[in-house]
């Protein structure tokens, strides 16, 4: 499983635009590189990656090879209610990971 950092508000009022921020730590191998026998490297980059707020999409994003290693993405959010942040990252070989955050409007 992958090291990811998200920094989500855990208290916001009704109405208020957050800022989400999230970072996964991922080689992102293009598959454009030759290892030390001289081989090319197998591609290994996360393709896709999504937020849903109650169930609901907020953010989507598609990534490609020319992505660095260890993605970092923002976006805000206009909060209108307490609920669950669902953030999932998908990619080359099977690589599926979901992160979930609570946010409270007071």
């Amino acid at each position: 499983m992958a090291r990811t950092l998200l920094r989500v508000p855990a208290t916001v009022t009704r109405g208020e635009v957050v800022e989400i921020r999230t970072l996964i730590q991922h080689p992102m191998e293009t598959g454009f590189r030759s290892g030390e026998n001289g081989r090319m490297l197998s591609r290994d980059i996360i393709r896709r990656f999504t937020c849903l707020y109650n169930n609901r999409p907020v953010f989507e994003a598609e990534l490609h090879p020319a992505i660095a290693a260890n993605p970092y993405l923002t976006f805000t959010l206009r909060v209108d209610e307490s609920g669950i942040l669902a953030f999932t990252w998908e990619g080359d070989n099977g690589f599926s990971q979901t992160e979930t955050r609570t946010l409270t409007v007071a």
